[in-house]
This record gives structure tokens, C-alpha cells and sequence, in this order.
């Protein structure tokens, strides 16, 4: 069964072609990462998906409904996304900013209902944010942020959370941080969580399935062995990497990379065998 499908998707930005007849699927119930170039398409095809850029062409599927027959908040019941560094209003809480998640399931005049209350306290306690719930926004760290925004998505109640690039601008252990709670989310409440990621050592790391995307077509999907490989990385991403098995967690990891080169027949030729 898989969360989001794609059918000969196309996505454009005026008359500028960024996927192209893309066929996709995200697996229910995993951690899956889009990895590929600056410009590739790994946010278009994101945006796309959660129907925050209309395709010029193609089909999505949500659990198998074509999304183009759910309204707005249909899908915010079934899909949270986050987008690359969200910002939320000067001086809100933590609390009141996770309250946000529980909107679509809102009816009248919008007010928190008992239970929505519970699922709030619950989302805020699953990220470990309890200490700060009466704490502005604008006051916590980066990581501290992006724990934030996900327990808003997770208040929303969806089976799918979607991330473009949750990492961004964060430090080692902060970026740690944020993919331990999404791993927890995924193996404890049962999320499945589609992300786009630049780090392919992170990628691999805590992802069941990876998809290598260049030029807005995909190179390789499967699992990180079945990614992580020299000649998909050289497709991607135009490099000469050298891959080896994590001595602590046993997946794929890059430990070095050259440029290839179009004067270098030989490393091509090398890395092709």
C-alpha cells in the first residue's frame, strides 16, 4: 500500500518544465527521503503532492483518492506538510502555534474543544516540549522550532507528514535531534513521513526507502543499499564517491567524493563497472 502515488506527473513554473512525467510512490507506514541536485525537482515534486502547486499534467493519489476530489481540509485531515523554514507570527506561544494543527478539524467558531485540547497536550508532549509550551516561537532555537511545527503537524491527526528539508540550517546535533523524533513518530504513532533531504549520510541513516531524483525523473528508488551506490550518486549528482558500511548502524555512508569530470574518462569508466 503506498501513501502517495504519482502518475505521469508534470509540474511546471510558468512554462518552465521542473518534473516530468514522474511516477512516484511514497510507501505507507516508512520513512522515505527525495535526494537529489540543487534544481532538481525534489521540492516541486513535494509542493506537488500536497497540492500546494497545481501539476500542469498527471495524476497524485492520496491513499489511493485522486487528490484533485478532497477539498482543503479533506487532505489537511489526511497530509500535513512543512515547508522549508516556516515562520510563525511575532509573539506567538508554543501552544497556541501547535493549536494551529487542530483548524481542519474545527467546526463553528473555531474553538478548541476539550479534545482538541487533549490532542494538543499530546502533540507537545510526544516532541518534548512540555517545558516550553508558554514559551514564544521566536524566543527557541532552530531545533527547538522544528519540533515545534512538527507537533503542530502531528496535532493535525494526519498518517502522512511531509518535510522539505527539515534540517536546513541546523546544527549537527540539532539535525540529529529533528530525524530521532521523526524516527520516533514512525516507529511509535506509526507516521509515515515523506522528506526531502540535501544529506545523503542523514538520508540513508533513517530512511527505509530513498528516491534518487535528477532533472525531474527518477534515477533509483529502493531501500539505502539499493541508492547509496557510486554509479546512482555519480547519475544524480555528477560525483566519484566512495561508499562504505556505518561501523554503528550498519548503513550505507559516503566518506569521500571527487567532481567528475568530462576529461576523466577513465574514473567514469571505473565507476560504471
Amino acid at each position: 500500500m503506498n501513501s502517495i502515488a504519482t502518475e505521469k506527473l508534470d509540474v511546471a513554473y510558468e512554462e518552465n518544465l521542473i518534473v516530468k512525467a514522474l511516477n512516484m510512490e511514497i510507501p505507507h507506514g516508512k520513512i522515505t527521503s527525495i535526494i537529489g541536485p540543487n534544481g532538481c525537482g525534489k521540492s516541486t515534486v513535494l509542493k506537488a503532492v500536497g497540492r500546494i502547486l497545481k501539476p500542469k499534467n498527471g495524476m497524485v493519489y492520496l491513499s489511493g483518492e485522486d487528490i484533485r476530489n478532497l477539498t482543503t481540509k479533506d487532505i489537511a485531515k489526511k497530509m500535513a506538510i512543512l515547508p522549508q523554514t516556516p515562520t510563525a507570527p511575532s509573539g506567538l506561544t508554543v501552544g497556541e502555534l501547535v493549536a494551529y494543527g487542530r483548524f481542519p478539524h474545527q467546526k463553528g467558531f473555531g474553538r478548541l474543544t476539550p479534545q482538541d485540547k487533549e490532542i494538543v497536550k499530546w502533540a507537545i508532549h510526544v516532541t518534548k516540549l512540555d517545558e516550553l509550551e508558554n514559551r514564544e516561537v521566536d524566543t527557541l532555537s532552530g531545533g527547538q522550532r522544528q519540533r515545534v511545527w512538527i507537533a503542530m503537524a502531528l496535532a493535525q491527526q494526519t498518517d502522512l507528514i511531509l518535510l522539505d528539508e527539515p534540517t536546513t540550517y541546523l546544527d549537527l546535533a540539532h539535525q540529529l535531534e529533528v530525524l530521532e523524533l521523526l524516527r520516533d513518530l514512525n516507529t511509535q504513532q506509526g507516521c509515515t513521513i515523506a522528506m526531502v533531504l540535501h544529506d545523503l549520510n542523514l538520508a540513508a541513516r533513517f530512511s527505509d526507502y530513498m528516491i534518487a531524483i535528477r532533472g525531474g525523473h527518477i534515477i533509483r528508488h529502493g531501500t539505502p543499499d539499493q541508492v547509496m551506490m557510486p554509479s546512482v550518486l555519480q547519475e544524480a549528482f555528477s560525483i566519484d564517491a566512495q561508499i562504505v558500511s556505518d561501523p554503528r548502524t550498519g548503513r550505507p555512508v559516503c566518506i569521500t567524493y571527487d567532481l567528475l569530470r568530462e576529461q576523466d574518462p577513465a574514473r567514469r569508466e571505473k565507476i560504471a563497472i
